[in-house]
């Protein structure tokens, strides 16, 4: 497989300190009415992180999605999503899989008005954020619409199912199956079959790496023409010496451990070299047949470190088109509306999409090199 050529289109210089919107919104939680409460359910968290039995694993999960939830309704309430939510039409769809039972897996689907009619639309397959373990498809509708409208693609959110009541490897099959389904109906759909573009966060950026080793795996990567994986859970890094950590490395390791131990893996000592429980752990003949790829990151996001380990190892398997750090920025800003951050991460993605897929449809500006002021940037 030939060597993917990169078009550099971006030249951030790390800053090395939080942009300053994230840490007037961390001290703002600590000022909060409700923070006791957080102290108590984190301290609660801390407990249940000790131990792996089923009736603790339950009261971790149930703390996890409560603590997920004020983003979802953030993302609901964000008024710069209304525009776009006006210019969209949002229909369904069901991908019938057999892999653990049958189940149909629902797909929300977000079309652009002015692209109603079109027959050669380019389609973006997203895998919602929360850990693996939390939030829905139908949480990231607003942000996806969105999403829609300015990439100027029809948007597939999947709703593929989390752990731990479903585990490694049949979530990352759900959506696998999604983008096989996409792909075999795009005359139907109304889609380019060469534009098919996959897409997740944090969470989601697991399932769309696992996605991604299983194309590599069964030679189906001619699929997906790009895949953007966004700060994304990749390997087994957080079981390592927390000394050797970023500072939020180490304040998420507790809960990274129980998350992909005893939630996401249906036998952790089984699949632990298992790439579609790490993609990260994929041999250099899996990365060598990975679909074009962008990896979107942020300077200080607690996966940082076994992102740029894989942009690194698909850089010299040749399958690297941009490996993207927003300086400044925390895991939350890739989603939070408000954040300068989370303005920079969109701008970037939708400068790839253009540059990258849809390019008949880009913009004036070839290249977009953003610049910003954050004092010492050495």
């Amino acid at each position: 497989m030939s060597r993917v050529k990169s078009k550099n289109l971006f030249h951030f210089k790390p800053c090395g300190i939080l942009d300053e919107d994230v840490r007037m919104m961390e001290e703002g939680e600590k000022d909060a009415p409700e923070y006791a409460e957080v102290l108590q359910m984190q301290a609660r968290a801390a407990e249940l992180e000790q131990k792996s039995d089923y009736e603790s694993n339950m009261k971790y999960v149930s703390i996890l999605r409560s603590a997920c939830a004020p983003y979802a309704d953030l993302l609901k309430s964000c008024s710069k999503f209304q525009d776009s939510i006006d210019k969209t039409i949002t229909s369904s769809l069901t991908v019938p899989t057999t892999h653990d039972g049958e189940f149909n897996v629902p797909v929300a689907v977000y079309t652009p008005t002015r692209l109603e009619n079109d027959s050669k639309r380019v389609a973006f397959i997203y895998a919602h954020g929360g850990g693996g373990v939390a939030m829905s498809a139908a949480d990231f509708e607003p942000l996806l619409q969105h999403y829609a409208v300015e990439f100027n693609v029809v948007v597939y959110n999947v709703d593929y199912r989390i752990a731990p009541e479903t585990r490694c490897p049949n979530n990352v099959k759900d959506f696998y199956e999604v983008i096989k389904y996409v792909s075999a109906h795009t005359e139907s759909l109304g889609l380019d079959p060469t534009k098919i573009i996959i897409s997740g966060d944090s969470g989601g950026g697991y399932i769309c790496l696992g996605s991604m080793v299983l194309l590599a795996q069964n030679n189906e990567t001619d699929l997906v023409k790009l895949a953007i994986p966004g700060v994304p859970m990749v390997d087994d890094y957080i079981f390592s010496d927390t000394l050797a950590m970023t500072l939020e490395e180490r304040n998420s390791a507790g809960m990274m451990r129980k998350v992909w131990r005893d939630l996401i893996a249906a036998d952790f000592e089984e699949q632990k070299s298992s790439p579609l429980l790490f993609p990260g752990k994929a041999s250099e003949e899996v990365l060598e047949k990975f679909p074009p790829t962008v990896i979107m990151e942020c300077e200080f996001d607690q996966f940082i470190t076994e992102a740029t380990r894989l942009a690194n190892r698909l850089r010299r398997a040749g399958r690297l088109l941009e490996f993207v750090v927003v300086p400044g920025a925390g895991h939350a800003s890739s989603i939070t509306p408000e954040l300068k951050g989370n303005e920079v991460f969109f701008n970037c993605l939708k400068t790839v999409v253009k540059e990258y897929v849809d390019e008949e449809n880009r913009e004036l500006t070839v290249a977009i090199n953003y610049e910003f002021n954050h004092g010492n940037s050495n």
